[in-house]
């Protein structure tokens, strides 16, 4: 359970508060794309304090998490900012 929590649910999370806070695309995704493998470099060194994990492990599953943070970004970019066409009265 917790790997599939720091590997999925807690990159998505990281979209979702760097959206929140930022308001802007590029920043929040900034935010989102080093943040992501930073938490889960330091999840895994809290998780595994004996070192049998890495920075390798982390470099190699960072892509994934990267990608999951900034999906969450867009997805959350896209939710807040619809675009609304003009209702056509009679034609």
């Amino acid at each position: 359970m917790e790997p599939l929590v720091v590997l999925f649910v807690l990159p998505v999370v990281i979209g979702i508060v760097a959206e929140a806070l930022f308001r802007d695309t590029t920043r929040a995704s900034c935010v989102a794309t080093f943040a992501s493998p930073l938490v889960v470099y330091l999840c895994l060194m809290y998780r595994d304090p004996d070192g049998t994990w890495n920075w390798l492990a982390t470099l190699l599953i960072s892509p994934l998490a990267i990608a999951l943070a900034l999906a969450a970004v867009m997805v959350c970019f896209g939710r807040t900012h619809v675009r609304r066409h003009p209702h056509r009265n009679g034609a």
